[in-house]
C-alpha cells in the first residue's frame, strides 16, 4: 500500500469514528436540556410573581398618590376660602356697624331699606360658602367659640353668660374661622360688690 492509500484509509477511519459519536450521542438521553427545560418554568414563574407583586405595589402607590393629591387640592381649595373669608370680615363687620349707626341717627328710610337689602345679599352669599355667624349673646360662655375680653356686672345675665358682643364669630362648616368677641356677665353688680368684700 502506498502512502496515499493509508491517508485515505485513516481519513476514512477518522469519519467513521466521527460519525459513530455523534450516533452515540444522538442515542443518549439529553439530561442537561431536560434539566434547563425544567428550571425555565420555575425561574419564569419566580419572575412571573414579582413582577405580579411590582404592578400590586405601583398600583397601590398609584392609588395612594391620587388620594393624597385629592386631599391636598381640597385642604388648598379650604385654605384659600378661609384665607378671603378672613380678609371679607371686617367689611362685613364694618357695614354693620354703618348700618347700625344709619338706624340710630334716623337716616332716610329708603337709604337705610335698600342697604339692608344688601346686606342679606352679602349674607346669602357667606351661607352658600357655609359661614354661619356665632350667636354670643345670652348664651353660655364658650372658649372654643368665644373670646372673652373681660367681665362685667350685669343685672340681665347671670355669671358666666356672655352679657354683650363685641366682634361677631364665624363658623367655616365645622371649623371656628374667627371667634366672637365678647363681654362676659360676672352677675348682679350687688353680688359682684359683696364677692368683693
Amino acid at each position: 500500500m502506498g502512502k496515499k492509500d493509508k491517508t485515505k484509509e485513516e481519513e476514512l477511519k477518522a469519519e467513521e469514528a466521527v460519525s459513530e459519536e455523534t450516533v452515540e450521542a444522538d442515542d443518549l438521553p439529553d439530561t442537561e436540556i431536560i434539566e434547563d427545560e425544567e428550571m425555565v418554568p420555575v425561574v419564569e414563574e419566580e419572575e412571573d410573581e414579582s413582577l405580579r407583586d411590582q404592578f400590586v405595589r405601583l398600583q397601590a402607590d398609584f392609588a395612594n398618590f391620587r388620594n393624597r393629591t385629592q386631599r391636598e387640592r381640597v385642604e388648598l381649595y379650604q385654605r384659600a376660602n378661609e384665607d378671603l373669608l378672613l380678609e371679607i370680615l371686617p367689611v362685613l363687620d364694618h357695614y354693620e356697624m354703618g348700618l347700625q349707626t344709619a338706624e340710630q341717627h334716623d337716616a332716610d328710610s329708603a337709604v337705610v331699606d335698600g342697604f339692608k337689602m344688601v346686606y342679606e345679599q352679602f349674607q346669602n352669599v357667606l351661607n352658600k360658602f357655609k359661614l354661619e355667624p356665632i350667636e354670643a349673646v345670652g348664651q353660655e360662655f364658650d372658649p372654643h367659640k368665644h373670646e372673652a375680653l373681660t367681665h362685667m356686672p350685669s343685672e340681665e345675665y347671670p355669671e358666666g353668660i356672655c352679657s354683650n358682643q363685641i366682634r361677631r364669630g364665624y363658623m367655616f362648616g365645622d371649623k371656628l374661622l374667627r371667634p366672637a368677641q365678647v363681654v362676659v356677665s360676672s352677675g348682679p353688680a350687688d353680688a359682684a360688690a359683696e364677692g368683693a368684700e
